[in-house]
């Protein structure tokens, strides 16, 4: 049987061979190029070594965790797409794995066209679908690159993480404009997934320290109460 390869790398991180070899040999059947690991250390060394296209990451591993694993990720600035593979009787995992920094999840157990149709989706969303903007934007004694994902503010580099990157890209180019907390939820993280918009408002808080002079008494992210947020620049270059 030959198969057109799609040219995406994923690589599948989970403690159960056999739920492993299924997936691999299922995801090259449609055409992805597949790597396995089998614990949070293996993963870890794997996508820092070579980052993939996407990484399915099953949550309850010994040792290092999916969780502590996509922590890590995100801390170090890696911005691979993941897909949580969680199970039904812990959903607090989905909601801190999608605050932290992961895409998608999908629980266990699943079935083959769902986690096919969620893989799709996020490697279809990993540039937001925003007006485009400046690379470098500055306003107002503030500098956002958002090529190398850095605030800089009074001499000192605030690192973006890749949400609040898109985050506020978009807030940029909807300047003046009130943005809804599901506006924000289907442009940045593409659909609605969550049963609630707090991980919005959590990541709004973070762009605020990062941003704001005063968090709690903003200039630039404004707060439009009961429908979203807007972004004000006095001046913009």
């Amino acid at each position: 049987m030959t198969v057109k390869t799609t040219g995406e790398r994923v690589l599948v991180v989970d403690d159960e061979k056999e739920l492993v070899e299924g997936l691999k040999y299922n995801l090259e059947v449609e055409g992805y190029v597949v790597e396995c690991a089998y614990d949070g250390e293996q993963a870890l060394a794997a996508v820092r070594r070579d980052p993939p296209s996407l990484l399915l990451l099953d949550v309850m591993m010994p040792g290092i965790n999916g969780l502590k694993v996509l922590e890590i990720l995100r801390e170090e600035g890696d911005r691979t797409p993941i897909i949580l593979l969680t199970a039904k009787s812990q959903p607090e995992d989905k909601v801190t794995g999608l605050e932290i920094g992961a895409d998608d999840y999908v629980t266990k157990p699943f079935g083959l066209p769902e986690l096919m149709a969620r893989i799709r989706a996020v490697l279809r969303r990993v540039h937001p679908d925003v007006e485009p903007v400046a690379e470098v934007f500055r306003f107002e004694g503030l500098t956002v690159d958002f090529r190398r994902y850095v605030i800089e503010r009074e001499g000192k580099e605030w690192p973006l993480s890749r949400f609040e990157s898109d985050i506020l890209r978009y807030l940029i180019a909807h300047r003046d404009e009130v943005v809804t907390r599901h506006d924000l939820l289907t442009k940045v993280w593409g659909y609605v997934n969550l049963p609630t918009t707090r991980t919005v408002d959590n990541h709004i808080a973070r762009l605020r320290k990062k941003v704001e002079d005063s968090p709690d008494e903003p200039e630039h992210i404004l707060t439009v109460h009961g429908i979203g947020y807007r972004f004000v620049a006095a001046v913009v270059a």
